[in-house]
């Protein structure tokens, strides 16, 4: 697959094979990312995005039978190094999951959490912390006056938003996100893609979508996937309109998948 040029990369992957015991999931894909840019990964269930997603910042780790070869390179650096700090690494790549999964805490700690963590304890930084990574996250207006609420009372859209709060207030430099919205109304998924526009100022965001005109209204840059292979990569606007792969087409206009 020829490769479109993408100059000083936040991350960049070659040769990734990824396997669940003898069942190999990932094929030998090559694939940059561009720093401060949304790329959206598509393809049909089972074709490996989300798995491919779950590799930048170590997810597939805590699953026993899992093994990876190849590199996943961040900032210069491989991510699969014996030296690596996995926790470190989790601070500097986000995510933020399907299903939103709020800490049964107050909003104030759930911002919080990751820099409690990390042993960060002056209350004038933390609170300025929370201000700006809801603010960040379009929920302050929302939450301002109940920041010692449980999170647990705010609305479906709200806790996805209060975990990307909880994403950006660490700082990261890349935001994963795994179908933030398959679990949301249309008015929350609408305000969810308004901040992913947002965002995409500060952090470079990698997202997994089934859903083709979320990928057209949010990415800069698309990639598909199939059975594990990347099948093309390209500007979003020119793989939406005119695919190099008719594999590619196929799908965006709904003959398969």
């Amino acid at each position: 697959m020829k490769q479109i040029q993408i100059d000083n990369p936040i991350i960049e992957v070659e040769d990734l094979r990824f396997y669940y015991g003898e069942s190999r999931a990932i094929h030998g894909v090559d694939l940059k990312f561009p720093e401060k840019q949304v790329t959206a990964l598509i393809g049909p269930s089972g074709c490996g995005k989300s798995t491919l997603l779950r590799c930048f910042n170590r997810m597939n780790d805590l699953i026993d039978i899992s093994r990876v070869e190849g590199k996943v390179i961040l900032d210069g650096e491989s991510i699969y190094d014996k030296s690596t700090d996995v926790i470190e690494l989790r601070r500097k790549v986000g995510m933020v999951f399907q299903k939103s999964n709020p800490f049964p805490k107050s909003i104030y700690e759930n911002v919080i959490y990751g820099l409690r963590i990390a042993g960060e304890k002056d209350k004038a930084f933390l609170d300025e912390r929370v201000e700006n990574s809801l603010k960040g996250a379009a929920l302050w207006d929302e939450v301002k006056d109940r920041l010692q609420d449980s999170a647990l009372g705010l609305s479906g859209g709200q806790m996805q938003r209060l975990c990307i709060a909880r994403a950006i207030a660490v700082n990261p430099s890349v935001i994963l996100m795994d179908e933030p919205c398959s679990a949301l109304d249309p008015k929350s998924t609408a305000r969810v893609e308004e901040l992913i526009g947002e965002l995409r100022k500060d952090f470079t965001i990698i997202i997994v979508t089934h859903n083709m005109q979320q990928a057209a209204r949010v990415s800069d840059f698309t990639a598909f996937l199939f059975e594990g292979d990347l099948i093309e990569f390209g500007v979003t606007k020119q793989l939406f309109v005119k695919p190099a792969k008719k594999q590619t087409e196929d799908y965006i206009t709904g003959r398969f998948g």
